[in-house]
């Protein structure tokens, strides 16, 4: 163990305060003050949040914070490369969003583009509905047709009389046979 996690642990143990203690206030886990103490920076998180635990750290214990994160640098050398690589991840996320939303673009497209197909369906849809509609109502709403009779045939052998439909008229039913009681 070098100079820096010695001084540290030996400043809280003469103020009589647990790492226990220190976990409840600050939140920090234990074994990442216990990695502070043993100078063990590579089980830290890195970055602002190492910087963050010496802070909290030496506020609890009772120390100057900017000394003490001062004396985390110069003991964590590579805290410039780790800067760096902290940078390196933000630039990467920043480009994996942008990705993702490009990737996400032809989804919409795609969605909306169903939603718009079936709007005109349904809107045909409606549209033949109500034509049809339309239609047999106004059918149903003209005069009933009328027979027109241009003839009146007889049967001879049966003795039946009934109406004969003229020819001219387009459509007609054929009338109903008489019937005898």
């Amino acid at each position: 163990m070098g100079n820096f996690g010695d001084t540290l642990r030996q400043e809280r143990e003469f103020r009589g305060i647990t790492l226990d203690a220190i976990t409840r206030v600050t939140k920090i886990s234990n074994r990442h003050l216990v990695a502070l103490e043993q100078e063990h920076f590579e089980v830290l998180p890195g970055g602002v949040f190492n910087k963050s635990m010496v802070r909290e750290y030496a506020r609890v214990v009772g120390l100057d914070q900017e000394e003490w994160v001062g004396r985390y640098l110069s003991a964590h050398q590579p805290a410039k490369d780790d800067e760096d690589g902290w940078t390196r991840f933000a630039e990467n996320a920043s480009k994996a969003r942008g990705d993702a939303g490009r990737r996400s673009r032809p989804d919409q497209r795609l969605r909306w583009t169903g939603i718009g197909l079936l709007v005109l369906l349904v809107a045909g849809l409606s549209w033949f509905v109500w034509s049809y509609v339309h239609k047999k109502m106004s059918m149903g709403t003209t005069p009933p047709l009328t027979r027109s009779v241009s003839a009146i045939t007889i049967d001879v052998r049966s003795d039946n009389h009934y109406l004969a439909p003229s020819a001219a008229n387009g459509f007609c039913l054929p009338a109903p046979p008489l019937i005898r009681s």
